[in-house]
Parts: C-alpha cells; sequence; structure tokens
C-alpha cells in the first residue's frame, strides 16, 4: 500500500535534518511522489548519497539549521510548498543534572531553530499561494517521561507553536501541523534502544508492542504535505503505537 505517485507531483518541499533517519527517509518519499526536494543537512556525505538515491529529485544544502546563511536562502526562494521543520536533538539525564549547555542546545535546535525556519519560509509559502509546514514533535510533546525534562519540554513548545501558527496563517492558505512519533530506530536513537531495561520500557508503554518505522513517520508527513490533508491544521499527528491514549 502507498500513496499515488503523483501525489506530491510539482510540489517544492524543503527538509531540514534530512542527511539520516526520519529526515532522509522523508526526502526520499517526496521525492518518490512527484516533489521537487530541497534536503538540508550539515554532512555532505549524507546529502551525496541521498541525491543519489532519490533519482536526481533532490537538491543537497550543506548547511547549518542554525545559521543566518540557511535562513537568507530559504527566505529568498522564489516559491515553496511545503516545509519538514526535523532537524533536532536530545540530552537525557536527571533534571538536576542537566547543564546549563544542554538547555541552550536543545532548546537551541528543537524550539528557536523550529521558530525561525518556518519564519523565513512564509515569504516563499506566501509566493506559492499557500503551503503546508510539517514540525516534528514527539509523543514526548503530550506527555513527561523521567529523563527526558530538556526534550518534553521542548517538544511541548513545538505543539504551542503550532497551534499558533497554524490560527496566525491560516487565512493565508498556510497549514501548520506537527507529526508526534513514539520511538524509532534511528542512529539518535539505536543505542539507547541496544539497552534491554529501556527497550523493555518502551515496549511496555506501547498498546501496538511495536516501534515506529521511519516510512510511519514520513508517510504521516506525506500526508500533511499533500492536498488530501487540505482542511488539516492546527492539529498533531500521533504516530505513537498508542503511547499517549493511555
Amino acid at each position: 500500500m502507498g500513496y499515488d505517485q503523483s501525489a506530491l507531483a510539482g510540489k517544492r518541499i524543503l527538509v531540514t535534518g534530512a542527511g539520516r533517519g526520519i529526515g532522509r527517509c522523508c526526502a526520499v518519499s517526496c521525492a518518490q511522489l512527484g516533489a521537487e526536494v530541497i534536503a538540508v543537512a550539515r554532512t555532505a556525505a549524507d546529502l551525496e548519497t541521498l541525491a543519489e538515491e532519490s533519482g536526481g529529485q533532490v537538491e543537497a544544502w550543506v548547511c547549518d539549521v542554525a545559521s543566518e546563511e540557511l535562513l537568507d536562502r530559504v527566505s529568498g526562494l522564489e516559491r515553496l510548498d511545503g516545509l519538514v521543520n526535523n532537524a533536532g536533538t536530545n540530552r537525557v539525564g536527571p533534571m538536576a543534572d542537566q547543564s546549563a549547555e544542554n538547555l541552550d542546545a536543545v532548546l537551541g535546535l528543537n524550539v528557536r531553530a523550529v521558530y525561525r525556519i518556518a519564519q523565513a519560509a512564509i515569504p516563499a509559502l506566501r509566493r506559492a499561494g499557500g503551503g503546508s509546514i510539517v514540525n516534528m514533535s514527539s509523543q514526548m510533546g503530550h506527555v513527561g517521561s523521567p529523563g527526558r525534562t530538556l526534550y518534553c519540554m521542548s517538544k511541548h513548545a513545538v505543539e504551542g507553536l503550532t497551534k499558533a501558527m497554524a490560527v496566525e496563517l491560516a487565512e493565508e492558505g498556510i497549514r501548520v501541523n506537527s507529526v508526534a512519533p513514539t520511538f524509532v530506530l534511528t542512529p539518535l536513537t539505536e543505542p539507547m534502544l541496544a539497552n534491554p531495561e529501556f527497550a523493555e520500557w518502551v515496549m511496555g508503554m506501547i498498546p501496538a508492542k511495536k516501534l515506529a518505522s521511519p516510512e510511519d513517520v514520513a508517510n504521516a508527513c506525506v500526508y500533511l504535505l499533500s492536498d488530501l490533508s487540505a482542511s488539516t491544521t492546527g492539529t498533531s499527528l500521533r504516530v505513537d503505537g498508542g503511547w499517549t491514549a493511555r
């Protein structure tokens, strides 16, 4: 099963954090469905292999998502139909032990960069006559979890930002939604899930008893980027196997 191969035909979509994991899968999926994809990541080698894998449908931008260079390039685009605001990070540990450096790192990438990239994309979305922004959130944007105060705080902020943006931009035809996955096996989570005790805890929290795949998350993003979700804005699509339904 899958989307019609022309589901995103004619759309220009920018994906941040596209070098690996969920972001890479989103970029590939969008390209396969007809979109012209701008893939943003810091590692040139990751983007080179992504471009090869996507058969020429991907334009690689080697940029730091927190840089002024990227903001200028995004705001200067002639048009943009979709944005997947995917780049993010985590610093796991007890609240009492978290450093100011960790606080700044998580808020800087998960909140500030998400805000500024979305802000920079608005002119290009307006020039396209509207479009769709998908902010990558997490199930942790809806619940709390031990050892994840920084991450939970940042993803709750993403959920609030998504709602506020959706209300503010609705009349311009710009839809804003979030996708909130459960744990996904990616280079970021693999070391954590290699711990049997932690993996058992995670599976015990998911009624469906399985992790989400990068493809599951990418499919949710494609839906929100496509015209299939034309009346959907200000919502969070939870790809969490039922974690937050408890």
